[in-house]
C-alpha cells in the first residue's frame, strides 16, 4: 500500500445528531476512490501496516442520536460501535413501532471503536466471523437505520486504515476501508445512523462493525474482524450465530429486510441529560 503524504490525511468527526461518523476532507473535490482491483475479488488483504493510509477522528461531546446495533448469542448480547453509546445516559433498542427496550448493561472496549449491550435475548443472532482472511474485491453488505430509518448499502474492500482518535478520548487502531457500490434507492446523503451495525460478506457472515463514512469519497470504515475477536475474548462472550444464507448485490435488500425484522438488527436511541 503506498504512502499517504499529510496534506491528503482525512478529518472525521463523530456525528452524534444521528448516531454516525462522516468524513470532512479538505480534499473536497477528490472524486470517489473506487479503484480497478474491486471489479472482483483479488489478493489476500494484508495484515495491518504503518503505511496504511491515515484518517484522523475528532470524539465530541455527546448528544442524543440514533445508531444501529445487532444480535450476536441467544443470551441478549449485542454489539455496535462505542460511540454510539458513549456518554448516553439512558440507551435502549427498538424492538417493535413505538417500543423501546431498555439496555441493562454497557462493556466499551478500550483500544477499538466496540461496545457490548445486554438486554432481551434474541432468536436471530448473525453468523460471526472474527478471522483475518479477507480478500480485496470482496463484497461487503451493510445494514442498519442510516438517517434513523432502514437502509442498508453495498460496497467492495479496498483495504486497510489507520483511524486515529484524539477528542474526548484518544487512541490508534486498524479499520477496514469498504468502498461503496450501492445502496437503498431512495436513501441519499450521509449514512449516519448506520454506524454500529454489521457488516455482512457474500456468504451472509458478519466480517465487521461499521464506525465511520466518507462521503466525498465514497467510502465506508469498520472494525475489523481481528478486534472484533479480541474485543469479544476479553468480555468472555461466546458469539453463537444462526446459519447465515448467502448474499449478493441482487438480493442485500431483501436480506437487510428480513435481518431487521427478527430483530437481528435493531435501532439504538442515545438520550443524554435522563434523570434516573
Amino acid at each position: 500500500m503506498r504512502f499517504i503524504p499529510d496534506w491528503l490525511v482525512y478529518t472525521l468527526a463523530l456525528l452524534a445528531i444521528v448516531g454516525g461518523v462522516f468524513v470532512s476532507t479538505p480534499d473536497e473535490d477528490a472524486p470517489p476512490a473506487t479503484p480497478d482491483s474491486i471489479e472482483r475479488e483479488g489478493a489476500t488483504l494484508p495484515p495491518p501496516s504503518s503505511f496504511d493510509e491515515t484518517v484522523l477522528v475528532r470524539v465530541e461531546s455527546p448528544k442524543d442520536g440514533i445508531g444501529t446495533a445487532f444480535s450476536i448469542n441467544a443470551d441478549g448480547q449485542y454489539l455496535t460501535a462505542r460511540h454510539v453509546v458513549e456518554g448516553c445516559d439512558d440507551v435502549s433498542l427498538l424492538v417493535a413501532p413505538g417500543q423501546y427496550l431498555p439496555v441493562e448493561d454497557i462493556d466499551m472496549s478500550e483500544t477499538s471503536d466496540l461496545a457490548l449491550l445486554t438486554a432481551r435475548p434474541s432468536l436471530a443472532p448473525v453468523a460471526l466471523d472474527t478471522s483475518p482472511d479477507l480478500r480485496v474485491g470482496s463484497y461487503g453488505f451493510h445494514v442498519g437505520y442510516p438517517q434513523g430509518r432502514p437502509g442498508e448499502a453495498a460496497s467492495r474492500l479496498i483495504s486497510r486504515s489507520r483511524l486515529i482518535t484524539s477528542g474526548l478520548r484518544s487512541g490508534e487502531e486498524s479499520v477496514l476501508a469498504w468502498a461503496e457500490t450501492g445502496r437503498t434507492s431512495d436513501l441519499e446523503g450521509p449514512l449516519g445512523g448506520l454506524s454500529g451495525g454489521p457488516v455482512y460478506d457474500a456468504n451472509g457472515k458478519v466480517r465487521g462493525v461499521i464506525i465511520a463514512e466518507s462521503p466525498r469519497r465514497g467510502r465506508i470504515y469498520s472494525a475489523s474482524p481481528e478486534a472484533i475477536g479480541a474485543f469479544l475474548e476479553k468480555m468472555n462472550v461466546e458469539p453463537l450465530g444462526d446459519r447465515p444464507l448467502p448474499i449478493d448485490a441482487q438480493s442485500y435488500g431483501g436480506a437487510a429486510d428480513r435481518a431487521r425484522q427478527n430483530l437481528q438488527v435493531v435501532k439504538v436511541a442515545c438520550h443524554v441529560g435522563t434523570n434516573s
